[in-house]
């Protein structure tokens, strides 16, 4: 095959690349690559030992958007959220927002606890503990809980499934609060990216009341709502709407619980409160949940067999800022020392100043909102910070009010002002609470970069693909020019080349590479000092006479303590074709397995010292001969050590017409030495192609060849031995050992290079 042409490849390149649609892009196996990489190389600190693989998808009409098992990261790259945004490279910072999502689930979710929640909650039972009762109505609300449970099996479906929503919710929140502290690279500011969209879309309060008078909403996705914004971004957008709704209220009851829990790097102490949750929200729950069961019933009433638990999806889905809940057995990774700050702090004390002030209002003191200035609410942060536990914190208020606001002076804190009692709060001096609507934040400036590395290696995939069907094509060319002789008359010569290298044979070939790659370094390895010590000149040593003493080997008693100066020499170049049966035999015994051990580890050798190189495996089907294309002389794409891994036990062997094949390509190359592998299990055994004739076949295609200046080496590892060596005769390699025929046939190679 001629060479391909730089200024060709240049111009296929280019072209690919303008063609390159957001689809073809966002679903590319490279850019799934890319973040699998990027996984990878954030998560090396905790010695993570599971590779998550990543999968995007295109599909405009589902309602998902991105989830994980754990092991695996789905994202739909077709899904509204990311279409909407307008140029690749604001596409790209979403989906890379979502696979950073989805990665903090991998890492800090605790689905172990998570499953046995489940699998508590469907026996009836509280895991990790029962909720601690904080309302007088929280008591009647758990019996009326498990009754309602215990009715029907669908209600204790439901259940679960809305406890692994609430679930989701918190969990939402606590990933993205440790993903954001932990890594400020390109997942964190695609994340925030991701966040920005995210907080837009939520609709206000007043906006979700209107939904519910229309009846596209109920009150309870309300309060999920509600929820979900103040645990993901510590605000809550009101609207026009009262602090004293109910639906806020019941958010405002539950404030100090949701700000331990995001903040609790205990997967179980956060269940419990997913636990409260269900309590006092089970009057808004249950009313959901027969809501939900009326329109399953008229939905299957028109034909559709949709179930329950999809029925709840697809009304939870409209909950913009949440994802899909995750399923997987794992534990999440050990702490790193980092506190765990929840985002926004100053705006989450803000609203929960507010919370406390709409207590007052209820209370006839005052219905509006006391903000907190900018300087109390850095204040509030850093105190969060400084203890690195939200639960001391916690305590400390707690305790700070049952004393009536006094707080105890140790003695150790001699700065510190001591507490006095005081009877009016100093009036305010005219400050106000302002937010900056022009602040933009420091956005992620290499998606450019990051898309057009991509769209280059695609661009090159796609280029490679083609130039690799055009290979092939002029291979089968080359296989018809050919003149087989009369004995192929009448016989269907077609080569198989994969044109393109998928995820499977490159996880093939990683599994099973390393051990063999370190035998074809061994055998490099005193090889390659010999070349270069030839190839420059120096001394020869070991010699039993000369003029000159080598002074290290006087120790030696065979005599051999003289050397000479060697002059530079050129090594002779050469060429290697190896030539597999891939007969249906060669399943037996696992000789399949080391030929294909044994191709990959003489490929490694000859490409460390650029001896060129080409990989062909034969078998037959019907009428024809089929030849198999694993490594060629002229790599397009650098995958043939993958292609590899494609060799197979497959129909009969015709021998003569693939070794011709193989031999003409050798004959066309320019090293001086060609050498011509033959690896096979038996004598040729195929239609109208066997016995004596078959033989006197190969034993002319050995001497034509021979002539041509071609080497044989006929490599026998089956029971055949003898007609095998009766064919090639000093050809023959006797191979009795599976274990040494990757040895034996980087020796041969060896010894014909005459170092």
């Amino acid at each position: 095959m001629a060479r391909v042409s730089h200024k060709r490849v240049k111009q296929l390149l280019n072209e690919k690349r303008s063609k390159i649609t957001d689809r073809q892009f966002f679903t590319s196996r490279i850019l799934a690559g890319h973040f699998e990489d990027m996984a990878m190389a954030q998560t090396r600190r905790y010695k993570y030992d599971r590779r998550i693989h990543v999968a995007i998808s295109w599909s405009p009409k589902s309602g998902e958007v991105a989830c994980t098992n754990n092991l695996s990261v789905l994202i739909n790259a077709g899904h509204k959220l990311v279409t909407q945004n307008r140029g690749r490279e604001n596409r790209y910072e979403i989906v890379c927002g979502l696979f950073a999502h989805e990665l903090g689930h991998c890492l800090y979710t605790d689905f172990l606890a998570g499953q046995t929640y489940d699998n508590y909650l469907s026996r009836g039972k509280w895991y990790p503990a029962a909720p601690v009762y904080k309302l007088p109505m929280d008591a009647a609300n758990e019996r009326a809980l498990w009754e309602y449970a215990k009715q029907e099996s669908q209600n204790m479906e439901m259940l679960r499934y809305i406890a692994h929503q609430i679930s989701n919710v918190i969990e939402d929140a606590y990933i993205e609060n440790r993903l954001l502290a932990q890594f400020r690279g390109t997942l964190g500011n695609c994340l925030e990216t991701l966040r920005e969209q995210q907080y837009e879309s939520i609709p206000t309060v007043t906006e979700l009341i209107e939904k519910e008078d229309d009846g596209s909403c109920h009150i309870f996705e309300s309060i999920l709502q509600i929820m979900l914004s103040y645990v993901k971004f510590g605000e809550i957008k009101y609207g026009n709407t009262s602090l004293r709704d109910e639906r806020i209220q019941v958010v405002f009851k539950l404030i100090h619980d949701l700000d331990a829990a995001i903040v609790n790097p205990s997967g179980k102490e956060r269940l419990k409160a997913v636990n409260l949750i269900l309590v006092r929200c089970w009057n808004y729950i249950e009313d959901f949940l027969e809501l939900c069961k009326k329109r399953q019933e008229e939905a299957k009433a028109s034909g559709s067999d949709e179930s329950l638990a999809e029925t709840l999806a697809q009304i939870l889905q409209a909950i913009a800022g949440s994802s899909s809940c995750g399923e997987g057995t794992s534990t999440p990774v050990p702490e790193m020392g980092t506190a765990c700050i929840a985002a926004g702090a100053g705006k989450r004390a803000q609203t929960a100043a507010q919370a406390e002030a709409s207590e007052s209002g209820e209370n006839g003191t005052s219905e509006a909102a006391i903000p907190q200035t900018d300087s109390e609410s850095e204040q509030s942060s850093t105190n969060m910070s400084q203890t690195g536990n939200p639960e001391e914190g916690t305590a400390a208020c707690e305790t700070a009010s049952l004393s009536g606001g006094k707080q105890e002076v140790s003695p150790e804190e001699g700065g510190r002002i001591p507490y006095q009692q005081t009877e009016r709060v100093s009036e305010g001096g005219g400050g106000t609470l302002k937010r900056n609507h022009a602040y933009k934040r420091e956005h992620y400036d290499h998606a450019a970069e990051d898309i057009d590395r991509l769209l280059d290696r695609m661009a090159e995939r796609a280029a490679c693909k083609q130039l690799e069907n055009e290979r092939t094509r002029e291979l089968n060319d080359a296989a018809q020019n050919i003149s087989y002789g009369d004995i192929h008359a009448g016989i269907d010569i077609c080569v198989n080349r994969i044109d393109s290298v998928d995820e499977q044979l490159v996880e093939q070939y990683d599994a099973v590479a390393p051990p063999l790659l370190d035998i074809s370094r061994q055998l490099q390895k005193n090889l390659l000092q010999q070349l270069k010590d030839k190839q420059r000149g120096g001394k020869q040593t070991g010699l039993m006479m000369g003029r000159r003493l080598d002074a290290h080997a006087l120790c030696r008693n065979d005599g051999k303590v003289f050397y000479k100066n060697a002059l530079p020499n050129e090594i002779p170049q050469m060429s290697v074709g190896l030539l597999l049966d891939e007969s249906g035999s060669m399943c037996s015994c696992d000789r399949c397995t080391y030929a294909r051990a044994s191709a990959i580890i003489l490929y490694d050798f000859c490409q460390a010292l650029h001896i060129p190189v080409t990989v062909y495996g034969h078998s037959t089907s019907g009428n024809g001969v089929e030849l198999y294309s694993y490594a060629e002389f002229e790599s397009i794409d650098n995958d043939d050590k993958y292609r590899m891994m494609d060799i197979a036990a497959r129909g009969s062997n015709r021998d003569g017409a693939a070794l011709r094949f193989v031999a003409e390509q050798l004959v066309k190359r320019p090293e001086e030495v060609k050498i011509l592998i033959l690896v096979s299990d038996g004598q040729p055994a195929a239609s109208g192609y066997y016995g004596s004739a078959a033989e006197e076949d190969l034993r002319g295609i050995k001497q034509e060849y021979r002539r041509k200046g071609i080497l044989f080496i006929a490599a026998a590892i089956g029971e055949d031995k003898q007609n095998i060596e009766r064919i090639y005769g000093d050809s023959f390699m006797d191979i009795t050992d599976l274990n040494q025929l990757p040895v034996k046939l980087t020796a041969a190679v060896k010894r014909h290079m005459r170092v």
